[in-house]
């Protein structure tokens, strides 16, 4: 008698029930973007292995994720935001860069030491990011000192990497990991690769001279704040393992549109992590071999990672502080009385009755 293939049980569960979900998710959206304008663009600091460097950040609209596509991951809304029609134009991206460059000129005296580029899904995509593209960007770009591209690691190649380190740019490949436990990526964050395959792009990066940061989530849904925290700190641990793997940037999980995670927040079935989680997991790590940094994006506000309202401005300047001088005793500097919720969430939120406080 024969026996039915792993695939027909997963038919209708798991990453598939996931994926239909988020294709019905992702139909509401209902705007329209111009290729010839990008995403977002905006002027920081950065902690690097070389020093503190000051950041021109650029978010590429592309055709978007190709995974996403097909469902993709639980929180990330940012392939509704991408163009219509899965493919973005040679001379309609370098418009982008070309605004970007303006931005830069207006808002700062000198060009800034390192530029980041991310897309809505992959920069070494090349169904996003045309050889063409890529190869200009990297000249346009080759009398910075450093260079940071996005993408996942099927698509990190030694050959793609060369076209920056061949002109002398310290180059790091940014991979979205999201945690170091398979079941967590697979199960909770809808992402269909393991770690294995992380390490082979670190090892591909590294033989092409160049670095890894690797981005982690804080909270995906269907986590306790205790289970997050506890993920969270093994995942840097083996991301410090890592050859190659210089940098985690821990991304506290907000709620964006048109994600799952978004519907579970309006049913009340999630609340993105406390800030004071954030400061634990940077505090417990900061010995580890590697440099670890985070931003809270919409920090303060119930779609983003808060505490009670009163304390979150001064925890997220610790954590800011932290990401530039990684010293550890930054937190002893901030208390507030919310800290005792936090810590009676952290002892006693279960699974299977989250959120304990909002």
């Amino acid at each position: 008698m024969s026996k039915p293939s792993p695939e027909v049980y997963e038919q209708g569960r798991g990453m598939d029930a996931h994926n239909q979900a988020m294709r019905e998710i992702r139909a509401r959206k209902d705007r329209t973007y111009d290729p010839r304008e990008p995403t977002r663009v905006w002027l920081d600091e950065d902690n690097t292995p070389d020093g503190v460097y000051d950041s021109l950040t650029i978010i590429l609209n592309t055709g978007g994720c190709r995974w996403a596509r097909a469902g993709g991951c639980t929180m990330c809304g940012y392939v509704a935001e991408s163009v219509e029609g899965g493919t973005v134009a040679h001379e309609d991206l370098m418009t982008q860069v070309q605004t970007c460059l303006d931005h830069e000129r207006e808002n700062a005296e000198d060009p800034a030491g390192q530029v980041k580029i991310y897309t809505s899904g992959s920069f070494l995509d090349e169904r996003e990011i045309p050889v063409e593209t890529r190869q200009s960007i990297a000249e346009t770009f080759a009398d910075r000192d450093r260079i940071v591209v996005e993408s996942l690691p099927d698509f990190v190649d030694r050959e793609k990497i060369a076209d920056f380190t061949d002109r002398g740019l310290a180059t790091d490949v940014a991979v979205g990991l999201e945690t170091a436990t398979d079941r967590v990526r697979r199960d909770c964050v809808n992402k269909y690769f393991g770690f294995a395959e992380f390490e082979r792009a670190a090892a591909d990066a590294r033989e092409a001279g160049a670095g890894v940061k690797a981005y982690l989530l804080m909270k995906p849904p269907f986590l306790s704040e205790s289970e997050a925290i506890a993920d969270m700190k093994r995942s840097i641990g083996r991301c410090a393992d890592v050859a190659g793997c210089h940098t985690v940037s821990m991304n506290p999980c907000n709620v964006q549109r048109h994600t799952m995670v978004e519907d579970l927040f309006h049913a009340d079935g999630y609340r993105p992590p406390w800030l004071w989680s954030v400061a634990d997991v940077l505090e417990s790590t900061a010995d580890e071999d590697v440099i670890v940094v985070s931003d809270p994006v919409g920090h303060g506000s119930d779609r983003g990672p808060h505490n009670c309202g009163d304390c979150d401005d001064r925890v997220q300047r610790a954590i800011k502080d932290f990401d530039l001088r990684q010293e550890a005793a930054v937190f002893e500097q901030v208390s507030c009385a919310c800290e005792r919720t936090w810590e009676a969430v952290v002892e006693r939120e279960r699974t299977y009755s989250m959120p304990l406080a909002r």
